[in-house]
């Protein structure tokens, strides 16, 4: 892999994670205990247990206390917005996550409400979206707001660029788009925003100055898509199966890498690019919640 064109998630996950820690020990001289993240999560979700582990062991190592709060697949709806609501109420604790996908049978929108915007770490919740969307002070939503930061720190030029999302979820697609419209330092783009209904979806992606693939198909973005020099963040994590691994899969991204890589100006990787940074933004906003920053301590 040259990595002269690569943006490097894990290692600015690293850097950031340290100034994280920092910050962290500011707060715990000041009031006493550090900062304070809670994940929840429902079930035996494999993938969902493996998320949840990565995030404790990044609170670690920024210096954070953390808890997992494991519930049983049959814990029912009412159930698990009782344990939300003791966590709205909790002064010790700075935000919560609750880690998706649900059980069928627990609807994920009635969940997200009844979150209190304030620790609402993820920045699901439509009051930060709103608020994000009118470019007002919000947790943003982690895989986005890490997205911008590497744009920011790789230096990427974003002012006027041409940036086509591929993918309209409002976890990724729909904020994104939002994110890179907005007046800001990294933002000024002119976003078109594409999904499974856009007509010759390849002709609008080949004249982006920037590319988010965030489809959730293996693959999907490939080199005859792409003109020279675009940057390209690669937000799809797929497991596509390989017999030559011990687990008998590997990771890829939504993007084509080898076919595209050569073409790029810089590219994401899978995995060691979003992922890292997706974990990194979700303890900055813990951070600004513990510090006041969004919404101010009562």
């Amino acid at each position: 892999m040259d990595s002269n064109n690569i943006i490097d998630g894990k290692e600015l996950a690293k850097i950031i994670r340290e100034e994280i820690r920092l910050e962290a020990l500011e707060i715990k001289s000041e009031r006493g205990r550090a900062p304070k993240l809670i994940a929840v999560i429902v079930g035996e979700n494999p993938a969902s247990q493996s998320y949840v582990r990565g995030k404790v062991r990044a609170c670690d190592a920024a210096g954070f206390e953390s808890e997992t709060i494991k519930l049983e697949a049959s814990t029912t709806e009412e159930e698990l917005i009782q344990v939300v609501d003791g966590l709205n109420k909790d002064e010790s604790v700075d935000g919560f996550i609750v880690q998706l996908p649900l059980p069928d049978h627990i609807n994920p929108d009635h969940v997200i409400m009844a979150i209190a915007p304030e620790k609402d770490v993820d920045g699901f919740h439509p009051v930060n979206f709103g608020k994000m969307a009118q470019g007002l002070p919000s947790f943003l939503p982690a895989t986005p707001f890490g997205i911008i930061t590497m744009l920011d720190r790789y230096n990427v030029e974003t002012s006027g660029k041409k940036c086509v999302v591929v993918g309209r979820s409002n976890i990724v697609g729909t904020p994104i788009s939002i994110l890179m419209s907005r007046k800001a330092k990294v933002g000024n783009s002119t976003v078109t925003l594409t999904h499974s209904r856009t007509k010759d979806l390849k002709e609008e992606v080949k004249q982006a100055d920037i590319i988010v693939a965030a489809i959730g198909i293996p693959n999907f973005v490939t080199a005859d898509m792409v003109k020279e020099g675009a940057v390209i963040i690669d937000v799809g994590i797929n497991r596509v199966e390989d017999s030559s691994k011990k687990n008998g899969y590997r990771l890829v991204g939504d993007v084509d890498f080898e076919g595209v890589q050569s073409k790029a100006g810089l590219i994401t990787p899978v995995p060691g690019g979003v992922g890292p940074m997706t974990v990194c933004s979700l303890l900055y906003n813990t951070l600004l919640s513990a510090k006041g920053v969004i919404y101010p301590k009562k």
